[in-house]
């Protein structure tokens, strides 16, 4: 209590020692005008307003959310969201984070200058570039003519399709082969879009991507996987691109490509039943426990899985027990598990409310979600608080927790929807769709995961329901059905790949 007191207090003189300073020059070469970023003095290095910011580099007015403390600027073509007295910024889907935190007063967030600059002049525009020293911020904005990579593999090689906007002369694009095992390409007198290739899809021999913009020269850079035998380069002018033919030899390829399908190929399914033990989770006016509920649809699931197919089935729990959060993703991972699918009960202090939902682990979007991960996460009380694993929740945090399963969201997007067509058409209740929220028992999942509130405990139509045995077999079904149309939809994938 003692230490809160003393945060505010402190938070309070910092807040009466803040005062405006005066601006930042900016500079604009593209239309040659000339304006200012309103300041804030007396703190370590410059801070620059946010609204002023983005009234010269935005396309849009920025969203602000006063209450929350949060603000979305629109620049480019990316989406910069910022919170007060934070030092995570996060550019689209990628979080940085700044040597200092932001300030908010007067109903603006001012962020440290030269560490957001750098970030915006790296990650969103390449033509700023500030001088801390003489307090100016230059602009000179040009478009990106090497906007994307498109990667596909072939059965004697793969093909890199770089996207341009325009043909450049041939003696500007240069390549060759680092016995490091990375293949470079030079454009000079190009312009890349290095957060757009960073997030390109690596497949075939390509192990990952990288770009840079070295002064009047885009460098992009492809690691190989294997050895590459030979390689074509030429430009297409209808589209306009730059495509690259890496070949390797037919007996590497297959045995690579087998290698990769069988590292995705989906033989592997956790199953994981809320709660459980000590947590009894959402309790029914009739006294119906969300532990029993989500232990029954999960076994039944699990007995038509083993008793229709080949997948082999984990239960995080198959009894009345207690088990962390943290051990249950632990367990998937540890069981190579190629889906995760956390199956609970819903309960809300409106008794109306009723329906189906599925969650995806990302910051929630709506004050429901938020309530919904809020209680689901209330578990961690009944843990052990000396092997407390958890953090707060913050946005911040959770963004960082959500980095490490990017690559599984598109296709724990496509699972949570499969799940709510199959239960849209059998269950006999209100389709609530696809949502996201923090959840604690997601975090770490090393595979597709989904979180599956089955229905509203706390609606007397709905808990007469969940205590019906055969409405849980429909439940059931419908998952089961999900889980069977996604392992064909991937290995329909993994057998064009």
């Amino acid at each position: 209590m003692l230490l809160r007191l003393l945060s505010i207090v402190f938070k309070l003189a910092l807040l009466f020692t803040i005062s405006y300073a005066g601006t930042i020059r900016v500079v604009n070469r593209v239309d040659n005008s000339i304006d200012d970023i309103l300041t804030l003095d007396k703190l370590r290095g410059t801070y620059v307003s946010t609204i002023d910011v983005s009234r010269i580099l935005a396309k849009r007015d920025p969203f602000i959310n006063k209450d929350r403390g949060k603000m979305v600027l629109y620049i480019g073509d990316h989406r910069i969201k910022i919170s007060a007295n934070s030092s995570y910024l996060l550019v689209d889907d990628q979080v940085f984070q700044m040597p200092m935190h932001t300030i908010m007063t007067d109903n603006d967030i001012f962020i440290p200058a030269e560490a957001f600059f750098n970030i915006i002049r790296r990650e969103a525009l390449p033509g700023i570039k500030y001088d801390s020293r003489r307090m100016v911020l230059d602009i000179d904005i040009k478009a990106f003519t090497i906007t994307n990579v498109n990667i596909s593999q072939k059965s004697n090689g793969t093909i890199i399709r770089i996207k341009t906007r325009n043909l450049f002369p041939e003696g500007n694009i240069s390549s060759f082969f680092h016995e490091n095992g990375w293949f470079y390409l030079t454009v000079a007198g190009g312009l890349v879009d290095t957060t757009e290739i960073r997030r390109t899809d690596t497949r075939g021999i390509i192990k990952s991507v990288a770009a840079d913009q070295l002064g009047e020269s885009s460098q992009l850079a492809f690691q190989m996987r294997t050895k590459v035998e030979s390689h074509e380069l030429y430009q297409s002018k209808d589209p306009s691109e730059i495509v690259i033919s890496l070949r390797t030899s037919i007996k590497n390829s297959l045995a690579q490509m087998k290698k990769v399908k069988d590292r995705w190929k989906l033989d592997t399914v956790v199953l994981d039943a809320g709660h459980g033990g000590k947590d009894p989770g959402t309790m029914g006016k009739r006294g119906t426990k969300e532990k029993d509920i989500a232990l029954d649809i999960v076994k039944r699931v699990g007995l038509l899985l083993e008793k229709n197919t080949s997948l082999k089935v984990i239960y995080t729990r198959t009894e009345d027990i207690f088990i962390p959060l943290w051990k249950r993703t632990k367990m998937a991972n540890e069981a190579n598990g190629k889906i995760f699918i956390s199956v609970h009960l819903n309960g809300h202090p409106n008794k109306t409310a009723y329906g189906f939902e599925t969650y995806l682990l990302r910051p929630g979007k709506t004050e429901d979600a938020i309530e919904v991960a809020s209680r689901e996460n209330e578990v961690i009380k009944f843990e052990d608080k000396s092997k407390n694993k958890y953090k707060d929740l913050s946005d911040e945090k959770l963004i960082i927790a959500t980095m490490a399963q990017s690559m599984q969201m598109k296709e724990s997007e496509e699972l949570a929807a499969m799940v709510q067509e199959e239960m849209a058409k059998k269950v006999k209740s209100k389709n609530r769709g696809v949502k996201q929220a923090g959840f604690h028992v997601l975090i770490g999942a090393s595979m597709p995961n989904i979180l599956i509130e089955a229905g509203y405990l706390t609606n007397s139509n709905e808990e007469k329901n969940l205590r019906n045995p055969k409405y849980r077999q429909t439940i059931a079904n419908s998952i089961y059905k999900s889980i069977v149309k996604f392992r064909y939809s991937r290995e329909q994938y993994l057998s064009e790949s």
